[in-house]
């Protein structure tokens, strides 16, 4: 299979990871150093939300929490080829799609903070990216432009005790879904990559004071460990993500993904529980021993800060008592929906309960980028 043009590889593809060097002495190839602190990226890295409840940003503080001075000094395969970026599970998390709690992008930025991580290769965003509907932040320091956010869809290797895993993340493509599924097979076969994970969170009529659920799903039933039926059969939204894990199951290759299960009256909030239940479950998958400490740290910090405001309003804790009755009830009753207090709701109905998420998301983005695609 030709390679694409839609990314280009950030690493060499050369044997033995070296390369001849000017007097014939092998030499490391040129990278950026992605172990010189911890959790260190190359500087195109555009890094997720931060998953602590704070009023300020701070992207990749998270490190400082799970990667400390005890972690640093073991061991971790740090690639410098192609070959040993190699590696058996690719974990996509793109933003954009639905993602209630941001979850997904809380795995990404949580993986991306807390491990050494090596760029792989980046895709063109230019092919990819309606610029006008999601429209990138400059910085005006008057009397000039003075930064860009430059949008960047990136592969990474994140190092693990273990070996690793591949990570693909940054911001869903507005275009060429069909051509960027070609590409992600292509890295795949490239790489060696024998299965991929989807992660994501979607909105549930579920109680926060209750265990996390996830739904798994897969190309192949095998993939997944047998689980309720919540869903049956739907019709919702596309996403990229979800045409990359049914194109790759056409095409013979292992794709599987994990939703978690976001209580929807906080679905528009970062709920870094969910994020921390979306690491367990690629753990599980992969073997590879991804820490949790930062996320759990913020979803107990997020967790207090919810009940405060709960018990300051008498309404939303009488919905929150009757989503803890409905759940525990679903528990003692094997068949009850967790969506509904009487019936699964139709495909219709769930339908446009997801339609409706994502327009409050849209709404939200259009917000955050200054007002979105107006003026076109």
């Amino acid at each position: 299979m030709e390679p694409s043009s839609m990314y280009r590889w950030d690493l060499d593809e050369v044997e033995h990871g070296v390369r001849p060097g000017g007097d014939g002495t092998p030499v490391a190839p040129e990278r950026d150093d992605a172990t010189a602190a911890p959790g260190a990226t190359s500087p195109e890295i555009a890094p997720g939300p931060d998953p602590r409840p704070t009023a300020a940003t701070d992207d990749r503080a998270v490190a400082d929490v799970v990667f400390g001075a005890e972690h640093v000094s073991r061991p971790r395969h740090v690639p410098t080829t192609l070959d040993g970026a190699r590696a058996s599970v690719l974990v996509h998390a793109m933003r954009g799609g639905m993602d209630a709690g941001s979850a997904g992008s809380l795995v990404a930025s949580h993986l991306l903070a807390s491990h050494p991580t090596t760029r792989v290769a980046t895709f063109d965003i230019d092919e990819l990216m309606d610029y006008r509907s999601r429209r990138p932040t400059m910085t005006f320091s008057s009397p000039r432009y003075t930064d860009y956010d430059d949008p960047v869809l990136a592969l990474d290797h994140v190092a693990t005790p273990q070996g690793g895993v591949l990570l693909l993340h940054g911001p869903e493509p507005d275009l060429r879904w069909e051509a960027f599924s070609r590409a992600v097979r292509e890295i795949v076969e490239r790489l060696g990559v024998s299965t991929t994970v989807g992660v994501h969170g979607v909105p549930m009529g579920v109680p926060h004071t209750r265990p996390i659920g996830v739904t798994a799903h897969a190309s192949r039933e095998e993939l997944v460990d047998p689980q309720p039926d919540i869903f049956g059969t739907v019709q919702i939204p596309g996403s990229a993500s979800a045409l990359v894990e049914y194109r790759l199951g056409q095409w013979g290759h292992d794709a599987m993904g994990f939703a978690v299960h976001v209580p929807h009256y906080l679905a528009q909030a970062q709920y870094p529980a969910a994020a921390s239940e979306l690491v367990r479950s690629i753990s599980r998958v992969t073997g590879e021993e991804l820490d949790t400490s930062a996320l759990d740290e913020a979803a107990a910090v997020v967790a207090v800060e919810v009940d405060r405001q709960i018990a300051d309003s008498p309404d939303v804790a009488a919905l929150v008592e009757a989503l803890e009755n409905q759940y525990d009830a679903f528990q003692e009753a094997a068949g009850r929906s967790l969506l509904a207090s009487t019936e699964v709701p139709s495909a219709d109905e769930l339908g446009a309960q997801f339609e409706a998420f994502l327009a409050e998301q849209a709404d939200s983005d259009r917000e955050d980028d200054g007002g979105g695609s107006a003026g076109r």
